[in-house]
């Protein structure tokens, strides 16, 4: 696989982590403990024990055992796809399982991977997608600037449409950025999507944007200031909500729903590998999206309003233009 196969590993280690989620849950709708049913797999002939503590995931296992065959990749998913197969009926029973599980330990070893590291990236991945974080285990990248160069603690941002058909924004009075159109053929309402850049920074503390647009870039820190708040960073940003809304316009800009696909969230993961934001729970980032297009539906029909957000709160709201001027 050569210089192909860090990339491999990482994709291998989410499909074979998404596996062991699927039979976790099997194994749970069952009552068959995970542990127990990886002792039993493991307990042939072609398995040797080579568990310690360092092989344990979160105290759930008290063993991992590493098969002795040498058969390929091909081979071994082969086998795991059969007895896949074999889990299908209504109720399978504890033997298709434990041979799941058995030819799942086999595929890990062809493949070169990790038992341990795998159901870790899983529950880290399942955690962040699922579980709604707690405000105190979340990250201020603030916290060790000055006010001046901080994303407001609380904004109001005036967002109003003119007879031109261009949208303009004020912050404390102040014009900031350039009047936007939607920029296509098909009016979208794309030119309120700075919207997305105000909720992110309410929510997530996260927006090179809108650093960019009030000017309240991290200079302090030369480094920090070129790798998390400028040109790339910008960027990345731009293009990620531009992805997140076409997908967005599918789906009637996610009006009537509480939920962000996994497979979206995911992709914003890979979107932002190696900012600061990476740090950020993608329960975190369906928050910012949901919250993020509710303000911009109402902006979009009345062609204005105020965005009001709230750091501390990680919350943003819309007003009308006359209840606040």
């Amino acid at each position: 696989m050569g210089v192909a196969y860090p990339g491999f590993k990482r994709a291998a280690e989410e499909e074979f982590g998404d596996t062991l989620w699927y039979l976790a849950a099997l194994c749970r709708r069952l009552s068959i403990p995970l542990d127990e049913l990886f002792a039993e797999a493991a307990s042939g002939e072609r398995f040797r024990t080579i568990g310690a503590a360092s092989d344990m995931v979160e105290g759930a296992f008290a063993h991992v055992a590493m098969p002795t065959s040498t058969d390929s990749v091909d081979m071994t998913l082969f086998r795991l796809g059969r007895s896949a197969a074999g889990l299908l009926g209504t109720t399978p029973d504890r033997a298709k399982i434990v041979a799941f599980a058995s030819d799942y330990l086999d595929a890990l070893h062809a493949a070169k991977l990790a038992f341990a590291e795998v159901a870790r990236s899983n529950l880290r991945k399942a955690r962040g997608a699922f579980i709604v974080p707690r405000p105190e285990d979340l990250i201020d990248f603030d916290a060790k600037f000055g006010v001046e160069e901080q994303l407001p603690r609380t904004f109001k941002i005036r967002v109003n449409q003119r007879g031109s058909g261009r949208s303009y924004l004020q912050w404390n009075g102040v014009f900031v950025g350039d009047p936007l159109t939607d920029n296509i053929a098909d009016p979208d309402g794309y030119r309120f999507h700075d919207v997305f850049h105000f909720a992110y920074s309410a929510i997530l503390h996260w927006s090179p944007v809108m650093r960019a647009l009030i000017k309240h870039k991290r200079k302090s820190k030369p480094d920090y200031d070129e790798a998390q708040d400028s040109g790339r960073a910008i960027v990345v940003e731009e293009g990620l909500t531009a992805w997140i809304f076409t997908r967005a316009k599918e789906l009637n800009f996610f009006e009537g729903q509480d939920r962000v696909s996994l497979g979206m969230l995911k992709t914003i993961g890979e979107f932002v590998t190696g900012y600061e934001v990476s740090q950020c729970p993608l329960k975190l980032w369906e928050r910012a999206i949901l919250e993020g297009y509710g303000v911009f539906r109402q902006i979009r029909a009345a062609e204005g309003g105020w965005v009001i957000g709230d750091r501390a709160l990680r919350t943003i709201r819309y007003a009308p233009l006359e209840s606040i001027e």
